[in-house]
């Protein structure tokens, strides 16, 4: 089965929490604060390969989920950070913001990689909280949790060549003959249900071919299977047209050729200007005359200027095809990387401050800024509700909340810790 687009959940390594730990040896009875910091969260990684050629393996597994980050030990040891889930994409893969649908990053060279979400910090020991004030905090931080994200994959296919043309007009017979593929060939419309690749090699150099299936007029708007294909014509850097000039499918070959045109303009504006060979396929089916005189009518109507007679049944015309594909390739070049979007799904907030009411009338703090801090809060330690009582001074939360009207008794609710203020 071939799948070039899913939606699939990713998701970072939480960060390990500290270690609340005090130096306790033969020759120290009761030593200071020792406890290390928790190992960062792995990493999300996608990193493209020229050994997958589809999507396939993602529609059994659609969850991809990082190590999370070993707790902090004793003697100020760290934690180790946990192992980055590397994704493995075929090459030409994109990834896509699903809220956008725009792109966020092409990986379109063997080995690329994108870092898609960082792995979760991790706590702080309470030896790092140890002041000239706190000689020996009781508390440490917990690690920075990583929530999920969505992210669509989807395969521009990477060829130097595409085949397109009307089904039917011998595009994958054609492959056959000049590659190394072995397509599924059969006398009727869309035998192909997916591109084919296939490798070509003349003059002892190779280039990629890729079958387009499935354009018809008004694919771009999807007709057919044409919408679904389309992308994977959008990397290549020539395309070979092919017109059934015997019109023995009862086809007119001028008008599908301005139909194909049209469809690959309408899709992708820069498809006009890729560089085209028109490739007259099925020649054996006509007699010499009548075959030339339907090309000169057909090439005068177009204004071609450069094209080639073939028949992949007889082979006539196939290597000429193939020298005049090379010489193209090696005036043109490869096409730059897809724009992308400037996304960061792992941005991370540290400076928000927001405050809301309950229906019950109690005050609920919140943002990035809070969600950091209140990871080292031990409600029930002394000591580490009072750092966190400072620390909400300090950030200027306790005048916030009273520029909204807090009094003394009421309610502050800050994730999952709840306290009644008092002056």
């Amino acid at each position: 089965m071939f799948l070039d687009r899913v939606k699939i959940t990713i998701k970072a390594g939480n960060g390990g929490k500290g270690s609340t730990s005090f130096l306790r040896n033969a020759q120290t009875a009761n030593g200071g604060p020792d406890g290390g910091d928790g190992g960062k969260g792995g990493d999300v990684v996608f990193k493209a390969t020229n050994d997958l050629n589809t999507l396939y393996s993602f529609r059994f597994k659609k969850k991809f989920v990082a190590q999370n980050g070993e707790d902090g030990h004793q003697k100020n040891q760290t934690g180790k950070s946990g192992k980055d889930e590397i994704i493995l994409v075929p090459t030409g893969t994109v990834l896509i913001n699903p809220k956008t649908d725009k792109i966020i990053a092409d990986l379109n060279e063997d080995g690329a990689k994108f870092v898609a979400v960082k792995g979760g910090l991790g706590g702080h020991g309470n030896a790092y909280f140890k002041s000239s004030v706190k000689q020996a905090p009781s508390f440490s931080q917990a690690g920075e949790v990583v929530s999920p994200k969505e992210v669509i994959l989807e395969l521009k296919t990477i060829a130097d060549v595409g085949l397109v043309g009307f089904p039917n007009v011998g595009k994958s017979t054609l492959l056959s003959v000049i590659s190394n593929a072995n397509p599924k060939i059969a006398n009727y419309p869309f035998t192909t249900i997916y591109p084919n690749l296939g490798v070509c090699e003349v003059l002892g150099e190779t280039f990629v071919v890729a079958d387009i299936p499935g354009l018809i007029e008004g694919a771009s708007e999807g007709a057919g299977l044409g919408h679904y294909f389309l992308k994977h014509v959008e990397r290549v850097r020539l395309i070979v047209h092919l017109i059934d000039i015997s019109e023995c499918e009862g086809r007119v070959a001028t008008e599908d050729f301005k139909v194909i045109n049209n469809e690959l303009k309408n899709y992708n504006a820069n498809l006009e200007n890729t560089k085209q060979i028109v490739v007259f396929s099925k020649c054996d089916l006509l007699e010499k005359d009548e075959l030339q005189e339907k090309i000169d009518k057909f090439v005068k109507l177009h204004k071609i200027d450069e094209y080639i007679c073939l028949s992949s049944y007889t082979r006539e015309g196939v290597e000429i095809l193939k020298k005049k594909i090379l010489e193209n390739l090696k005036r043109i070049p490869k096409k730059p990387a897809l724009q992308v979007e400037e996304f960061d799904f792992d941005k991370k907030d540290f400076s928000t401050i927001e405050i809301s009411r309950a229906d019950d009338g109690s005050f609920i703090v919140s943002g990035g800024r809070i969600e950091n801090l209140s990871r080292g809060v031990v409600i029930s330690d002394e000591l580490s509700f009072a750092y966190f009582q400072n620390r909400l001074k300090e950030m200027g939360v306790i005048d916030m909340l009273k520029e909204r009207g807090m009094k003394e008794g009421d309610t502050v609710i800050i994730k999952d810790i709840t306290f009644e203020y008092v002056e």
